[in-house]
């Protein structure tokens, strides 16, 4: 019985059964506050992905809502916009917070 006891339990890799990758919310909140900072800018969407250092069509993806950026990729984008990430997540934030009271 001690035996039993003491044996280690096997690691198994990856993310729990059931656990989603994917979060469209988040996800499209950001590309909102991305488009509008680079609208705002008066740059392009090839210009922001160029000084980001990512692909055109990627950056599309993103600011769609249809790719979440890890979070290297949320501060090259920063910078490219010349802000800080901090700025994009409560701008994020405030888009989540208006999307949830339906004041879009």
């Amino acid at each position: 019985m001690t035996l039993l006891l003491m044996q280690k339990r096997s690691v198994q890799r990856g993310r729990p059964a059931g656990t989603r990758t994917y979060e469209s919310e988040p996800a499209r909140a950001f590309g909102v506050a991305v488009r509008e900072a680079r609208s705002a800018q008066g740059l392009a969407q090839e210009v922001l992905a160029e000084q980001a250092g990512i692909a055109r069509s990627h950056m599309g993806k993103i600011e769609r809502g249809e790719h979440m950026p890890t979070l290297v990729l949320i501060l090259r984008i920063a910078k490219g916009l010349g802000c800080s990430a901090a700025t994009l997540m409560a701008a994020t934030e405030a888009q989540l917070s208006e999307e949830e009271s339906g004041t879009e």
